[in-house]
């Protein structure tokens, strides 16, 4: 899947299909992301709390 990235104000936003986030099994509107980065990869995935950042 190829998507362009678009502007948003002074940053940059991908829309994610929800297509996608099912099988991420995130629900946008109560749960977190984490954008991790390794060499040039990026990779997001469903974040998940430690009980001691509740």
């Amino acid at each position: 899947m190829h998507k362009k990235l678009r502007n948003i104000g002074n940053s940059w936003g991908l829309i994610i299909p929800i297509s996608i986030l099912d099988l991420l099994k995130v629900n946008p509107a109560i749960d977190e992301v984490e954008l991790i980065v390794e060499k040039d990869k990026l990779t997001i995935q469903k974040y998940k709390k430690a009980h001691d950042d509740e």
